[in-house]
């Protein structure tokens, strides 16, 4: 390459491996920055949408926790309850949102196609396993939020109520 560069009338040569090398370093840097910024909101996302769900679940519900409390269950007891629904619609929810983020990316995937550009979809167990902990982890400190309203019921006014 470099005696081409000696040759009269050779303004500039290229490589075509080192072009596509550096395409390559540029785009992969890109998506990791937008990886980055995609996957902090997203856990923001999934922390507001959890804490959101366990207190309108606890709103809708705070009147028959103080029922059962009253008659004489434990805060434990009343909390396993409330925590089970959240459990079982974390159970639900996580297969289905993976499977419909799959998807979602198979369809930006096939949008972006070009003549020039195909991007492989390939997505890491190790993806899917930290977007799992992330809402799990998200549920659990909503829980323990949550935990603080059910142990501070009041009890008395459920007394009062009439249906």
């Amino acid at each position: 390459l470099s005696h081409l560069k000696d040759l009269p009338r050779t303004t500039g040569t290229f490589s075509k491996a080192t072009v596509l090398r550096n395409l390559e370093d540029v785009s992969a840097r890109n998506i990791r920055i937008l990886s980055a910024i995609m996957t902090t909101f997203a856990l923001v996302i999934a922390i507001g949408v959890v804490y959101n769900s366990a207190r309108v679940a606890l709103a809708e519900r705070a009147w028959e926790l103080a029922s059962l409390r009253v008659l004489g269950f434990s805060r434990a007891e009343v909390s396993a309850l409330f925590f089970g629904e959240i459990a079982v619609q974390l159970a639900v929810a996580l297969p289905l949102g993976m499977m419909m983020g799959y998807g979602l990316t198979l369809l930006i995937l096939d949008l972006l196609r070009s003549d020039q550009f195909s991007f492989p979809l390939t997505i890491r167990a190790s993806t899917y396993a930290f977007a799992a902990i992330a809402v799990v982890l998200a549920a659990l400190v909503s829980s323990l939020i949550v935990q603080r309203r059910i142990n501070r019921l009041d009890l008395v006014d459920v007394l009062k109520t009439r249906e």
